[in-house]
């Protein structure tokens, strides 16, 4: 007989409100919030967090997107940081997973066993938007799985006429004030920025179960 895997250490996702190392979308200036799995307007076509409250992030993300924020109203007034996902739960994580089984798409999924940094509250899915809220065209859409989303190909890609200069430019824009804050991209989806190394997060930081 198989021994049962050992349960997985963490802290649900319904004891996330009122919990004091977390912090609330809603109390962070100068961002405004879609998240899109809370909603059927994602690549999935479902509302992934149904009955989950998953506008939060840790206290350390919450105060470096913050520092973005404030960071993006010094150059940009007129523009805004839209969060499109933050904290995202484990077991929403394992449906992501199972749900590209057998594509090459989950390049774009974070392995649940290893952990997506959005289980720790520590990554966000971001973008720019007017004052009103309205997302600006950065090249593709949120959750395309497609090389138009890769940062490391935007070279290429603006050279084939697939990115302009004004996506680019949105990008560019995106990323220094998410570097600034201490956020890190990664290769392939402009939108995703970690804070901290993933490494140092899964060993230091509690998993939303």
């Amino acid at each position: 007989m198989v021994p049962a895997a050992p349960a997985m250490v963490g802290i649900a996702c319904e004891e996330v409100p009122g919990h004091p190392d977390f912090v609330g979308l809603g109390d962070i200036d100068g961002i405004a919030v879609d998240l899109r799995y809370a909603s059927h307007n994602n690549f999935f076509g479902k509302d992934l967090y149904a009955f989950l409250d998953c506008a939060w992030l840790h206290q350390d993300a919450a105060r470096a997107l913050q520092a973005a924020a404030t960071a993006l109203k010094a150059v940009r007034p007129d523009l805004q940081l839209l969060v499109l996902d933050a904290m995202r739960p484990q077991r929403v994580q394992q449906m992501l997973w199972d749900v590209l089984h057998g594509t090459n798409l989950r390049q774009y999924v974070g392995s649940p066993e290893r952990g997506s940094v959005h289980s720790f509250g520590m990554a966000v899915d971001i973008t720019l938007a007017d004052a009103d809220g309205q997302e600006f065209d950065m090249g593709s859409h949120f959750d395309e799985m497609s090389e138009r989303s890769h940062p490391d190909l935007e070279t290429q890609l603006l050279a084939q006429g697939v990115l302009t200069n004004e996506h680019v430019g949105r990008r560019d824009l995106l990323r220094s004030v998410m570097f600034h804050a201490g956020f890190g991209g990664i290769s392939n989806e402009w939108w995703h920025f970690d804070c901290g190394s993933p490494q140092d997060i899964r060993s230091r930081y509690q998993r939303i179960l």
